[in-house]
């Protein structure tokens, strides 16, 4: 089944992706793709490496802390 998946927080996209899931494995590579994209932002934002290292996971999770989701199915 194909599905839009939307990821916002106060009113802003934060991701948005058309997937087929099948089976736990497709969800998760979805969100694995989320992941990612909020990793790549938080990096660009970041100003030391030692900053990056020490909270790059933190980051991510802060960026994706109340935000909401919602899938889509289509025909």
């Amino acid at each position: 089944m194909k599905y839009k998946l939307e990821v916002t927080k106060a009113g802003k996209s934060l991701h948005e992706g058309i997937y087929d899931f099948d089976d736990i494995e497709s969800f998760g590579a979805a969100w694995k793709d989320v992941w990612i994209k909020a990793r790549e932002r938080w990096m660009g934002k970041t100003t030391s490496i030692g900053e990056l290292m020490d909270s790059i996971h933190e980051g991510v999770l802060d960026e994706l802390n109340g935000a909401q989701i919602t899938l889509q199915k289509l025909r």
